[in-house]
């Protein structure tokens, strides 16, 4: 039996009108805007910055890896004389990484008490210093012991990575020479100075690093009260600051007294 009509059901979807869509667009732009603004920042820092980190920034982005000479990402590395800005302000924690470096050698126990690291006017002073049996060099020679040598060697491969330039000096005691009199202890000081100079240009230093080879005799004792002590024959390698402005003969640039500066001659 059909049922009776009934009236039809009508749904009513109501359709919500939007907006077109935007998109991301709008996030690139403000990413690259923020961008630029951190390098203007970055450039603007860099511009008041000291030549030491502009160095080190450079360096960087030549040597990410931190491994060449000048300094990259070394600087916040460890370990290795080009994980500091030798500077003067510094000079002290090159001394400390120096030490650390030459403690890791494998006889360095029985050396330890014959090597100082000295921070003075000049620089960084490492004295490397003989006993009685001779410590670095034979007695009387100007050739290194195999110890010597090898020491001498370390010591070139950390400091061949610094910037600075560096300055080798003998030293004799006070005892006159035997044998030869044409061979003095001048000769001998120097010889040392000179050998020690050839063996760290073989082991890292660059041809253009060592500015001076001093050879002193027994003129700079170390121990004046005893002329004769072994300590006083040693050799020193002088790490040099860093842009460290030559000094002026006395009385450069200024006019003899009693005299007036000469007046430019006038050409036509």
């Amino acid at each position: 039996m059909a049922e009776p009509n009934q009236a039809p059901i009508i749904v009513i979807k109501k359709v919500v009108g939007h907006g077109g869509h935007h998109g991301g667009a709008w996030k690139v732009a403000y990413a690259d805007f923020v961008t630029a603004m951190m390098a203007l920042f970055i450039v603007l820092w860099l511009l008041s910055s000291s030549e030491q980190v502009k160095k080190a920034v450079g360096g960087y982005f030549q040597d990410p890896t931190g491994s060449g000479k000048l300094m990259g990402s070394s600087m916040t590395g460890t370990g290795g004389a080009d994980s500091v800005a030798v500077s003067k302000e510094n000079m002290d924690k090159l001394k400390d990484v120096l030490e650390q470096a030459m403690k890791e050698m494998p006889n360095f126990q029985q050396m330890k008490s014959q090597v100082e690291f000295i921070v003075t006017g000049e620089g960084l002073r490492v004295e490397l210093l003989e006993t009685d049996k001779g410590m670095f060099f034979e007695s009387g020679r100007g050739e290194p012991t195999q110890g010597g040598a090898e020491f001498i060697k370390r010591l070139a491969g950390e400091m061949g990575k610094l910037p600075n330039k560096l300055l080798i000096e003998g030293h004799t005691d006070a005892k006159p020479f035997p044998g030869n009199a044409a061979y003095t202890n001048w000769e001998l000081s120097t010889d040392r100075a000179n050998a020690a100079r050839r063996l760290m240009q073989q082991n890292g230093v660059r041809a253009d690093q060592v500015t001076q080879v001093r050879g002193y005799g027994d003129q700079h004792l170390r121990n004046p009260k005893d002329p004769l002590a072994a300590s006083n024959r040693r050799i020193s390698v002088i790490v040099g600051y860093l842009n460290r402005p030559s000094p002026k003969p006395e009385g450069a640039g200024k006019p003899i007294e009693g005299h007036a500066a000469a007046e430019p001659t006038k050409h036509h």
